[in-house]
C-alpha cells in the first residue's frame, strides 16, 4: 500500500476524495475492520507510525464507505495545518463551506453540519492533537449525523474513540505460498518505474530480505522501488546501513515530511516532548521486544527518572514509536507487558544516542540487564519454572545476541562474553540453538586465551554442544583442555564439568564401558561439591544409557528410575524428558512395546515443550521402530516418521552423532522397512515425511496410533509456601 497523502490539486473522487493514482496493495483484514469500526461508532482514528499507509488505507476506507451517507464523505488534510486557531478553517474550506461572517470558525461548522449524515477524514492529526480532540468531540456532539475518520501517528484521546493501531506490511509469504504483501507492493512499485520488471522465483528472495529489512513499512519499500532505476536489488540490500540517506526521492507531490524516509520520522520525532526523544534514544539498544523492568533498568538515571519511565513509554506508544509486542501467558502466570520498536525507528534513535555520546554506558547496562537474565535463567533451569524460563529466554533472544556482540566487539569485555555465552548452556542446548552457541563460544573462546574460570566454563560447554553435534575433532580436545585447566587451577566445579562431558564423547563414540566409568567419577565430584541440577540429572541418565547400551537392564533401569524420582521431587521436565528415552529404550529390549511407545510419545512431547529438537528426534526414531512391531505395526508410517526424524537432524548435527550404537534402532526400523515394502512406497514415505515440518512431524508422532497406556504422570512436588 503506497502511504502517500493526496496533494492538493488532485482529482477529487465523487464525495471530496482524491481519486487513487496507484494501485491499492493489500490490507483486506484491515479494511474489513476498519468498516465494521466505521459502522458502529462515530469516532475512528487509525494510528501508526509514518510510512506505514495511514492516510491510503483511510481514503480507501471512506470511499467504500461513503455510499452509506447520503453527504458523502470528504478528506481534510490536517499535516497541512500548522497553527491550531487555523484547524478549524482549514476543515471549512475542505467541506467547501463559505463563510463571510464574523463567526468563530467551529461555530459555523457546527451550524452548518448538524443536519447532515457525512464521513469527514481528517488526514494527519498529530501535530494538533489538542486542537482536533477539541473539535471532534464538539462536531459529534452537535452533529448526530457526522461520523469522523481520523489518521494520527497518537490517538486522539476523545471521548467515544475507537482505535485501529496500523501495523507495517506483512513480510513473510502467507501458507497459501503467495507474495507477502510487502513484496507484492515492491513488485507493482517496481514495475512502474523500470519496465519489465517482474517479480520471479529467482529474485522473490532477494525482495524478500529487503522488506524485511525495512521492516515492511510501505513509504520505505515504495522508495526502495523507486531506486531500482539506478541500483539492483541485491545494491539496494547493501547500501541499507545507511538507509536514511539512500531511501529519498519520494513523489514530488507527497507532503514534504513523507519524501523521505528519515524527515518521515523526523516528524515523528519533533512531535515527542525532550524526555520522549531521550528515552527513544536509549531505547534504542534493545532488539527485538523489552518489557518494561527492562527499561527501567537500562534507560533510567541521567535526566530521566526511573518512576518516569512508564509515563514515557505510554507516550511513545501513543505516539506509534513503540508497538505494544506481548508473548504468550502460562496459566496463572500472565507475560508481562513487551514493547518493540521497529529497526528504522530504532536506527533513528541510535543515530541521536551516539550523538549524545552517552551509547557506551547505555550498551553496558543493556549488557548487564542480559547477563541478568542469563544468569537467573541457568537457576531456574532446574524447578518448576524451567519451561516459563525457555519461553522468557526465547523472548529475549534478540537482546542477548545484541548483549553478546557488543561484549565480542568492545575491547575489554572478552571475558564478559564467556561468561554470558557459558551461562546460556542451558538454552543452547534445550531449546534447539546447537550451532548458535557455539558460534557465540567460538568466537569468545579465541579472543579471551588466558585461562579463567569463565573459559574453563566456555570450554565444557563448547565440548558438549559438540558432541551433540556429534563433532567430536572438537569436543575431545576443548574438553580435555577444560580438565588439564581445572586440575591446574583447582577448580573443582570445572573438573566435575569436563569430565562428565568426557563421559558424553566416550558414549557416541561407542565406548559405554569408557563412559560408564567417567559418570561415575564425575558424579563423585558433583557429590563432592554438592552439586545437584539438571546436568547432575543428566549425568545419571547418561550412566543408565550406558549400562542399557552394555546390556545391563537392570543397573540402567535402577539409575533411570533415580533420575525420575528426583526429576518429580524438583519440577524438573527437562532431564526427565530425557529419561523417558531411555525407558522406551529400555522397554523395547524387553518386549513392552504398548509402554515404550508412551514412554517415547511423552518424550516427544515435553521435549517439544522447550523446542530441544535432540531430545525430539531421538524419541522420535524410536517411535519409528515400534511401529515395525507386533501385530498393528505399520512399515509406511515408520518410514514417515524416519524421514521427518532425518530433516530434523539435519538442523542438529551429525544423526545419531555419528554413533553406531545410538543409530542401531534406526538401522533396525530401516531394516525391517525395506524388507515389507517394495521399493517407491519406501521411498515415497520417507520423502513424504522430510515434507513434514516441526510441529507437523511432531504432530504426526504423537497421533499415529491408537492411545495407549501412559507413564506414570509427571508430578513435580509442590514448592513449599512460605
Amino acid at each position: 500500500m503506497s502511504s502517500e497523502s493526496a496533494a492538493p490539486g488532485d482529482r477529487r473522487a465523487a464525495g471530496g476524495l482524491p481519486a487513487e493514482v496507484t494501485s491499492f496493495v493489500g490490507r483486506e483484514d484491515e479494511l474489513d475492520l476498519l468498516a465494521e469500526q466505521l459502522a458502529s461508532a462515530r469516532l475512528v482514528t487509525v494510528t501508526g507510525p509514518g510510512g506505514v499507509g495511514k492516510t491510503r488505507l483511510a481514503i480507501r476506507a471512506a470511499a467504500e464507505a461513503a455510499p452509506a451517507f447520503p453527504d458523502g464523505a470528504h478528506l481534510a488534510e490536517i499535516g497541512q495545518v500548522q497553527d491550531g486557531l487555523l484547524l478549524g478553517h482549514a476543515v471549512l474550506e475542505a467541506l467547501r463551506i463559505t463563510d463571510h461572517t464574523a463567526r468563530p470558525p467551529l461555530e459555523v461548522m457546527l451550524d452548518q453540519l448538524a443536519d447532515r449524515r457525512m464521513l469527514l477524514l481528517l488526514d494527519g492529526c498529530e501535530h494538533l492533537v489538542d486542537a482536533c480532540a477539541e473539535l471532534v468531540g464538539a462536531l459529534l456532539r452537535a452533529a448526530p449525523g457526522v461520523r469522523v475518520l481520523a489518521t494520527s501517528r497518537q490517538s486522539l484521546r476523545a471521548e467515544g474513540e475507537h482505535l485501529l493501531p496500523l501495523a507495517p506490511l506483512a513480510v513473510e509469504p502467507p501458507a497459501t505460498g503467495a507474495p507477502s504483501e510487502a513484496v507484492e507492493l515492491f513488485a507493482d512499485r517496481a514495475g512502474a518505474v523500470l519496465p519489465g520488471f517482474a517479480l520471479t522465483a529467482a529474485n522473490r528472495p532477494q525482495i524478500t530480505l529487503l522488506c524485511r529489512r525495512l521492516d515492511g513499512i510501505p513509504l520505505a519499500v515504495e522508495l526502495a522501488a523507486a531506486r531500482l532505476r539506478a541500483l539492483s536489488v541485491e545494491q539496494i540490500i547493501h547500501r541499507l546501513d545507511d538507509r536514511f540517506r539512500l531511501l529519498t526521492g519520494g513523489a514530488r507531490t507527497a507532503p514534504p515530511r513523507q519524501q523521505t524516509l528519515r524527515t518521515t520520522i523526523g516528524w515523528s520525532h519533533e512531535l515527542c516532548t525532550m524526555q520522549e526523544r531521550l528515552l527513544w534514544a536509549r531505547l534504542s539498544v534493545f532488539a527485538g521486544g523489552f518489557d518494561l523492568d527492562a527499561a527501567e533498568y537500562v534507560c533510567a538515571g541521567d535526566g530521566i527518572d526511573a518512576d518516569r519511565i512508564l509515563e514515557l513509554v505510554d507516550a511513545l506508544v501513543d505516539k506509534s514509536v513503540l508497538f505494544r509486542a506481548d508473548g504468550p501467558a502460562g496459566p496463572g502466570d500472565p507475560a508481562p507487558a513487551r514493547f518493540r520498536m521497529l529497526d528504522t525507528l530504532r536506527e533513528y534513535g541510535a543515530h541521536w544516542l551516539r550523538a549524545t555520546g552517552d551509547d557506551g554506558r547505555l550498551l553496558r547496562r543493556h549488557r548487564d540487564w542480559y547477563l541478568g537474565v542469563a544468569s537467573w535463567g541457568e537457576v531456574e533451569w532446574f524447578g518448576p519454572r524451567q519451561a516459563k524460563t525457555a519461553e522468557r529466554t526465547r523472548l529475549a533472544h534478540a537482546n542477548l545476541r545484541a548483549a553478546l556482540e557488543f561484549c565480542l566487539t568492545e575491547p575489554g569485555e572478552e571475558q564478559l562474553a564467556l561468561v554470558l555465552a557459558g551461562t546460556l548452556w542451558f538454552y543452547w542446548v534445550g531449546s534447539g540453538h546447537l550451532g548458535e552457541g557455539r558460534h557465540w563460544l567460538d568466537r569468545a573462546l579465541a579472543l579471551a586465551p588466558e585461562p579463567t574460570e569463565a573459559r574453563a566454563k566456555a570450554l565444557w560447554v563448547t565440548g558438549y554442544m559438540a558432541t551433540l553435534q556429534g563433532d567430536l575433532t572438537r569436543a575431545r580436545p576443548a574438553l580435555e583442555e577444560c580438565r588439564r585447566q581445572a586440575v591446574d587451577t583447582g577448580d573443582d566445579r570445572a573438573l566435575a564439568y569436563a569430565v562428565h562431558r568426557q563421559g558424553c564423547a566416550a558414549l557416541i563414540g561407542d565406548e559405554p564401558a569408557r563412559a560408564a566409568e567417567l559418570f561415575e567419577e564425575a558424579l563423585w565430584h558433583y557429590n563432592a561439591i554438592g552439586e545437584l541440577n539438571s546436568n547432575v540429572l543428566m549425568a545419571m541418565f547418561e550412566l543408565g544409557v550406558a549400562h542399557l547400551f552394555l546390556g545391563d537392564t537392570d543397573t540402567g533401569d535402577a539409575w533411570i528410575d533415580r533420575v525420575r524420582e528426583i526429576c518429580e521431587e524438583h519440577g524438573e521436565q527437562w532431564a526427565y524428558a530425557y529419561g523417558l528415552y531411555a525407558m522406551a529404550y529400555s522397554k523395547w529390549t524387553s518386549g513392552e512395546i504398548r509402554l515404550a511407545r508412551s514412554y517415547a510419545r511423552e518424550c516427544v512431547r515435553l521435549n517439544h515443550l522447550f523446542r530441544d529438537l535432540l531430545g525430539i528426534v531421538l524419541a522420535m526414531d524410536v517411535l519409528a521402530l515400534l511401529q515395525t512391531e507386533g501385530p498393528g505395526a505399520d512399515l509406511v508410517e515408520a518410514r514417515v516418521l524416519q524421514g521427518a526424524a532425518h530433516r530434523i537432524w539435519q538442523a542438529v548435527g551429525t544423526p545419531f552423532f555419528g554413533s553406531r550404537t545410538f543409530n542401531g534402532p534406526h538401522l533396525e526400523c530401516e531394516r525391517r522397512a525395506r524388507a515389507g515394502l517394495t521399493e517407491a512406497e519406501f521411498t515415497d514415505a520417507f520423502r513424504h515425511g522430510g515434507s513434514l515440518d516441526l510441529d507437523a512431524a511432531v504432530s504426526r508422532a504423537l497421533g499415529a496410533d491408537r492411545p495407549t497406556p501412559g507413564p506414570r504422570p509427571f508430578r513435580p512436588t509442590p514448592v513449599p509456601t512460605p
